[in-house]
């Protein structure tokens, strides 16, 4: 019987997948539960539209993405921080403070998508800011005094 999943199933697929079991375990179990529903051709053609739409979606997410990503690699951000005189920063140059530079350039990052490690002397970075699961970009930061 073919039903069609209503929420996320362990070893069996996720929400909206539609998947073959027998009859007795989508009688008796997953449709009472409101874990799936019958795979009548309504609710399949239901299910069809619905993962369309959602790749219509991820793909402009992506495409977005891929946009701001041309922006950034051709950024470059300086970042000017007290540092003492052998060039070690006080403090240091954090995933916020960069997020915080680039949304003065009218570029919106949340600082969870910079991926650096802790910066704690004057030079010039490669940062990758992931802007989406497929999408990394490398942002260049120099840091100054």
């Amino acid at each position: 019987m073919k039903v069609v999943l209503l929420k996320d199933l362990k070893g069996k697929g996720k929400k909206g997948d539609v998947i073959n079991i027998s009859d007795g375990y989508a009688l008796n179990f997953l449709i009472p539960q409101g874990i799936a529903k019958a795979g009548t051709s309504s609710n399949l053609n239901e299910a069809n539209q619905a993962r369309e739409a959602k790749a219509y979606h991820d793909e402009q997410e992506r495409l977005k993405a891929v946009e701001l990503g041309k922006i950034i690699e051709k950024t470059t951000l300086n970042l000017k921080v007290k540092c003492g005189a052998n060039g070690k920063v006080f403090g240091s140059v954090t995933n916020k403070e960069i997020s915080e530079e680039l949304a003065k350039l009218n570029i919106s990052v949340d600082k969870k998508k910079i991926e650096t490690d802790t910066i704690k002397s004057i030079g010039l970075y490669d940062i990758k800011v992931k802007l989406h699961p497929t999408v990394v970009v490398k942002l260049k930061v120099n840091i100054e005094s």
